[in-house]
């Protein structure tokens, strides 16, 4: 009974207006729901990104990118930034004689490994800070004996001073100050996740289970992007 009484208030009601209310009235629901859509097809098209982007801006206001380089991978070959244009990547330093973080850090970067084995859009980058004693047939041991997939995964020795300037200015995981000389010594514990732009995305702790677990989730945010 309310449901009609309710329906018979309506129809008087519409029967009062005339055409130009009408239309109106129309005209104001169609301009509602267009503003509706476009703004939500605003959200869906322009997403702001899930994870900040980390480094100084440069003197153009463009974002901060991972420098140039060219180093031996563990095969002996000139590796530089071809292979890893429009990838995903995790950056570390560290070196195979080390007793300390190293072994934690390269155990935790097998997790990264592992986790998205299968996947061809994200890979790994390991610089050596020992350069003089890890050579790319040093490298390859220590990849072999952890049976790491080096098409994904790269260890890369080579100029001393170009890999240091490379953790300080280019990846920014260590804040020291040093010329790459014979006495000066990088040692850091941080994973740079580098997007498919080369800008970082996010810095983790090599040597803590739950930091790694956190750059897992975090490339899977990336490959959303």
């Amino acid at each position: 009974m309310i449901i009609a009484s309710n329906s018979g208030n309506f129809a008087t009601y519409m029967k009062k207006l005339n055409s130009f209310q009408i239309g109106t009235i129309v005209v104001g629901i169609i301009v509602v729901v267009a503003i509706g859509f476009v703004y939500n097809n605003t959200l869906k098209t322009h997403k702001e990104p899930v994870l900040p982007y980390f480094g100084p801006e440069q003197g153009d206001g463009q974002p901060h990118f991972v420098s140039t380089f060219n180093l031996l991978n563990q095969d002996s070959v000139m590796l530089n930034q071809e292979p890893y244009k429009g990838k995903i990547y995790v950056a570390d330093f560290f070196f195979t004689t080390c007793l300390g973080i190293c072994p934690l850090m390269t155990e935790g970067m097998i997790r990264v490994h592992k986790a998205y084995l299968n996947n061809p859009d994200i890979m790994i980058l390991s610089h050596t800070v020992d350069p003089d004693h890890d050579t790319p047939s040093v490298l390859k041991r220590y990849a072999n004996n952890r049976k790491i997939d080096t098409n994904k995964w790269n260890f890369v020795t080579g100029d001393k001073k170009q890999i240091y300037d490379l953790a300080r200015y280019s990846y920014l995981v260590d804040a020291s100050e040093g010329d790459g000389g014979p006495n000066d010594f990088v040692h850091t514990e941080n994973f740079a996740l580098v997007d498919r732009e080369g800008r970082i995305r996010g810095y983790y702790d090599g040597t803590d289970t739950a930091e790694v677990g956190k750059l897992i989730r975090d490339i899977s945010l990336l490959l959303a992007e």
